[in-house]
């Protein structure tokens, strides 16, 4: 998911990406929805979240692919 969509999520959820990468951004998204601050550390590529939106990003994160 590109930055620009992960603001506006976060924008919609009264987050403010003041100084945030990527990847604090989509954990602070994580905990305000009540879930979780899980994104980018499935370094096994093993995840139980199914449904979870970051699902692709996560796994490219923790592999150190995205930053």
């Amino acid at each position: 998911m590109k930055i620009k969509d992960i603001t506006a999520i976060a924008k919609e959820r009264g987050i403010s990406r003041t100084k945030m990468s990527k990847t604090r951004l989509i954990k602070a998204i994580q905990l305000n929805e009540g879930n979780f601050d899980c994104f980018a550390t499935a370094q096994s590529g093993i995840c139980d979240q199914l449904d979870c939106i970051w699902r692709s990003d996560c796994f490219d994160s923790a592999k150190g692919k995205v930053h």
